[in-house]
C-alpha cells in the first residue's frame, strides 16, 4: 500500500511522534490522518479495538511503518494506560495525539435524549469524551516540549440533527472539553483542536439512520458543492501539527465545504 509523499514537505514532521486511536478500516477518518502525519514524516503508535478489529487494521499499521501496535478498548480498565506507559518507555516522549473514536450504544442513539437511560448515557459520555479527557491526562507529561492534541468532533453537537440525538450531546460535552483542556495545557505549549469534518461514510456512521439522505444534503448545499473526504480531513488536521499553526487552539475546525454556514 503506497502512502503518498510530497518531497517539499515529507520533513516537516520527521523525529515528531504521534499516537492514532480510531482506525478501524481504510475509511476511518483516523486512517486519512495517519496517512498526512506519516507523510510529513512523523512516526506513528496506532491503536486497535480488538482481535476482531485487528485484521483489518493490522495492514494499515504496516504501510505506517508503525513500531508500536497495540490493542486499546477504552472500556478495558487499564488499557488506555498501557498504550501510554509503552510510549514512554520506547519513545519517552509524545508530540501529538489523535482521539477519533465515539461510541452509544443503539438503544440511547436511535432514541430521543429525553429517554436515554444512565447507562446509555454513561457510556456514550465514556467513551465519546470522557476518553479524550483521560488521554489528554497522560498525553501531558509526555509532551514536553509542547505539542497538539486532537479529537474529532461533529455540527450535531452545536445544532439539531436529524437522529444524530445523544450523541450530539456528548460531542457537545467533548467539545466544551477542548475549550478548557486547552486553556489548562496552552502555557505548556500544547494546543488542542476539535475537528469538525463534514458527513463521511464511516463505520462510525453507518449507525446513524437515514445517514445517505444527510450526506446528500450536505453535498447539494454546501457551498463547494462537494462531499468531504478522508484525505481532506487528514491533511488539515496535520497542518495543525505544525510550527506554523502554534498559536491556533482551542477552537472547532469545520472541514466540510462550508457546510455548517448554511441554514
Amino acid at each position: 500500500m503506497n502512502i503518498p509523499v510530497f518531497p517539499e514537505t515529507k520533513v516537516a514532521l520527521k523525529g515528531k511522534k504521534g499516537l492514532i486511536v480510531g482506525i478501524a478500516n481504510d475509511q476511518s477518518i483516523a486512517w486519512g490522518c495517519a496517512k498526512a502525519f506519516r507523510a510529513l514524516g512523523a512516526d506513528l503508535a496506532v491503536t486497535y479495538l480488538n482481535e476482531k478489529a485487528k485484521k483489518h487494521v493490522e495492514p494499515l499499521a504496516k504501510a505506517l511503518e508503525a513500531p508500536i501496535f497495540m490493542p486499546l478498548d477504552v472500556m478495558v480498565e487499564g488499557e488506555t494506560e498501557k498504550v501510554f506507559e509503552r510510549i514512554e518507555k520506547e519513545w519517552g516522549q509524545l508530540d501529538f495525539l489523535l482521539h477519533s473514536i465515539a461510541f452509544s450504544p443503539k438503544g440511547a442513539l436511535h432514541g430521543r435524549v429525553v429517554d436515554v437511560d444512565r447507562e446509555g448515557f454513561q457510556k456514550t459520555m465514556d467513551v465519546s469524551c470522557w476518553s479524550f479527557m483521560r488521554m489528554a491526562h497522560l498525553a501531558e507529561p509526555l509532551m514536553k516540549d509542547g505539542g497538539t492534541m486532537f479529537t474529532m468532533t461533529y455540527y450535531g453537537s452545536q445544532m439539531v440533527v436529524k437522529n444524530y440525538n445523544v450523541m450530539g450531546v456528548a460531542k457537545a460535552a467533548l467539545e466544551a472539553a477542548v475549550r478548557y483542556i486547552a486553556a489548562e495545557l496552552g502555557p505548556q505549549g500544547i494546543r488542542v483542536h476539535a475537528i469538525s469534518p463534514g458527513p463521511l461514510a464511516t463505520r462510525a456512521a453507518s449507525g446513524i439512520p437515514e445517514f445517505d439522505e444527510l450526506m446528500d444534503k450536505a453535498q447539494s448545499q454546501a457551498p463547494t458543492r462537494s462531499l468531504v473526504s478522508i484525505d481532506d480531513v487528514g491533511r488539515a488536521t496535520a497542518f495543525l501539527a505544525l510550527d506554523g499553526a502554534k498559536l491556533i487552539t482551542g477552537s472547532v475546525l469545520y472541514i466540510d465545504g462550508g457546510y455548517h454556514i448554511i441554514d
